[in-house]
């Protein structure tokens, strides 16, 4: 693989998990400011299990990448 494609999938596998973050273990702080006028602040905690469930799959969307990189 090139350099640049390594570093390009590295970000990309950064992205996902800064992603995986805010909707796992920081959705009700960190989530209410991205998402701000996307979503009403009442809906963040009955979501939280939803997000997380997202944030599971952009956890293993990282791994992927970066199981690549290798």
């Amino acid at each position: 693989m090139e350099v640049a494609a390594k570093i390009m999938v590295g970000i990309v596998a950064l992205e996902h998990l800064y992603i995986m973050y805010m909707e796992m273990f920081a959705w009700e702080t960190l989530g209410k400011k991205t998402f701000k006028g996307a979503l009403r602040n009442d809906l963040f905690a009955p979501t939280k299990v939803l997000a997380a469930n997202q944030g599971l799959y952009n956890g293993f969307l990282a791994a992927g990448l970066i199981w690549s990189l290798f």
